[in-house]
């Protein structure tokens, strides 16, 4: 099992949500968070006076997945959700040692 943990653009979490149901992905977590990067944010103005904004919204959408199906997921994330501008967002996977269902006890791959 592997947890896959992206940040995209907010505008971008319909389109990975469209994936998530194509790949038959039944289970996300979605947090709204900030962060900076590359980007290094954007110029604002607020009352005449001009503000240095570095933390700009992004999407954190998390799940944990079946091995085999990590590589089709990468491949359509980042072909869907791509922009080409710096501000894409990144996406890490890492290894789920073990996961249980509260509701039913199942552990392991039958609980995901």
């Amino acid at each position: 099992m592997k947890k896959v943990e992206m940040i995209l653009r907010p505008e971008k979490l319909e389109e990975a949500k469209e994936i998530f149901n194509e790949l038959q992905i039944h289970g996300m977590t979605v947090t709204m968070v900030s962060g900076c990067g590359h980007q290094k944010g954007r110029k604002s103005w607020y009352r005449g006076t001009e503000r240095d904004i570095n933390l700009l919204p992004k999407v954190k959408v998390e799940t944990v997945v079946h091995d085999e199906i990590v590589a089709e997921l990468i491949s359509k994330i980042t072909e869907k959700v791509k922009t080409g501008e710096v501000g894409d967002g990144k996406i890490f996977v890492y290894n789920v040692e073990q996961a249980i269902r509260i509701r039913t006890g199942e552990s392991g791959d039958d609980a995901i």
